[in-house]
């Protein structure tokens, strides 16, 4: 019997790895052996550490992680290569009998590889012709051309994300249809899943997310941003815009004092908690845990098993 694909899902700062560690170990117990996966983008980047909260080695407790550190700084992420490499590593973990656990907090990758997500291709001449736009005309012209065709997505995307605004105008031209990045009505699994959320009141999540930040200023991260200026972070499309690594590289070169940078950071992680619940909130299969339970193991190994 194939083992059940495990996906672990939640806000940031909510104990994501630990419980992925956790269940692994619990399945361990019992002789079913697990390995994780990794379903954060940040996290793909070598070298992004501490801004990333990503899990030493030593602390991986001896269990198998996929996808953390397959990246260069100045390698662009995507969702379509994401799915591609993570169903790979899933279906490769399957094959030798252990439990996948897909564990992270980027919705859009983690639906990209739960459900039967299809990826649009790309043109290269449409991509840099509406990339020369951007630089030449910049985001506001393009949001208001995707406004004018694409409501939906205009605002889900914004106004000032170049980088979305231009893939979004990409889909819609070489298919004529909406581009949409976004659960299905009733979405169709890509293999027997079971997802586990963690969640946790705002008033509570808030402060922890706040002193996060404080801590990862503390631990080096001003100091982890400047080793990856020479890697060239500052050219990564997606690395140089990570939140946490854009504040700290401000502060480097002086646009932003140290309370600046994180007090902005923890603005940022706020508003991206709030966005990752909603994403998470719309599929109605997940099963959630309180953050905070004694026995958020075994509630997670009791709907593993009930999937199974």
């Amino acid at each position: 019997m194939t083992p059940v694909l495990v996906v672990i899902v939640g806000p940031t700062g909510t104990g994501k790895s630990e419980l992925s560690l956790d269940l692994a170990e619990s399945l361990a117990a019992r002789g079913q052996a697990a390995e994780i996966v990794n379903a954060d983008a940040m996290q793909l980047y070598r070298g992004m550490d501490i801004g990333t909260a990503k899990l030493p080695v030593a602390e991986r407790r001896g269990i198998p992680h996929h996808l953390l550190d397959v990246l260069a700084v100045t390698d662009e992420a995507t969702v379509a290569n994401y799915q591609r490499d993570a169903r790979a590593a899933i279906a490769a973990i399957a094959g030798r009998g252990a439990v996948p656990i897909l564990v992270g907090g980027s919705g859009l990758y983690i639906s990209s590889v739960v459900y039967d997500f299809q990826f649009p291709g790309t043109d290269p001449a449409l991509r840099a012709r509406l990339e020369a736009e951007l630089a030449g005309q910049g985001p506001g012209a393009l949001y208001s051309r995707l406004k004018a065709v694409d409501p939906e997505a205009a605002a889900r995307i914004g106004p000032s994300n170049g980088r979305r605004l231009v893939r979004a105008l990409e889909v819609v031209e070489l298919t004529g249809a909406p581009h949409r990045a976004a659960l299905p009505g009733e979405p169709v699994y890509w293999r027997p899943a079971v997802t586990v959320g963690l969640r946790m009141p705002r008033e509570e999540l808030t402060p922890r997310l706040d002193s996060r930040v404080e801590a990862m200023w503390a631990g080096g991260l001003v100091e982890e941003a400047e080793r990856l200026i020479p890697a060239g972070i500052e050219t990564g499309v997606t690395a140089s815009r990570a939140i946490g690594y854009a504040q700290a590289l401000g502060q480097l070169h002086g646009t932003l004092t140290r309370e600046e940078a994180v007090e902005t950071t923890q603005q940022f992680t706020r508003r991206y908690a709030r966005r990752q619940v909603s994403w998470f909130k719309r599929d109605p299969h997940t099963r959630w845990i309180d953050a905070t339970d004694a026995d958020r193991p075994e509630q997670a190994l009791r709907h593993v098993d009930a999937a199974t």
